[in-house]
């Protein structure tokens, strides 16, 4: 397995932004009711995305796209690029849930697996290699977010040894998103 920066000149930005709907699919299809419209938004969106170091597709040995992953170091960016009005609810949203970033750590925004290759140990891997990507690099923990809805990859994380630090909700009028902060003390 190795990562690349995302580059949507390279890419297929149609299979990235499928990994990044089924990341927070439950927001997407409440802000846009069709998951394909969804998808196809996001992807637009991706196509405007410049390399950086903190988005990375996840290829397998033979070079096929297999996931994706965004981390960030200390403090995620601010995005100010134009985003469909959609796209920037999402954020807002995210704004109120996720973990708050301490310096020295390592913020783990979004990981995806293809669905095909589910339940093979692919995301634990992934998550050990972030893991001692930080502690190469001296952090002194890793951070991530566990949807209260997502019993599995909670359960993974645990077993990683990450611990539930804080949670979080927003709640406007029946929709309600939360998440378990987590984190690894390195």
């Amino acid at each position: 397995m190795k990562y690349e920066n995302f580059d949507p000149q390279i890419h297929d930005t149609h299979k990235v932004a499928t990994y990044v709907y089924d990341v927070d699919f439950r927001t997407f299809d409440l802000l846009f009711k069709n998951k394909d419209k969804a998808i196809s938004t996001i992807e637009n969106d991706l196509k405007k995305h410049e390399p950086n170091n903190n988005f990375k597709v996840i290829l397998d040995d033979e070079g096929e796209l297999i996931g994706m992953l965004m981390a960030y170091i200390s403090k995620m960016p601010y995005d100010l690029r134009l985003k469909s009005l959609r796209l920037i609810a999402v954020d807002v949203l995210d704004y109120f849930v996720l973990c708050d970033i301490d310096e020295d750590d390592l913020y783990v925004a979004e990981i995806a697996i293809d669905d095909s290759l589910r339940g093979q140990g692919l995301g634990r891997e992934v998550l050990f290699d972030v893991i001692d990507y930080a502690k190469s690099k001296n952090l002194n923990r890793v951070i991530l977010d566990a949807d209260f809805r997502n019993v599995g990859a909670k359960k993974l994380y645990e077993r990683l040894g990450f611990k539930v630090f804080n949670e979080k909700r927003v709640k406007i009028g029946s929709f309600e998103r939360g998440m378990q902060n987590m984190e690894l003390i390195l």
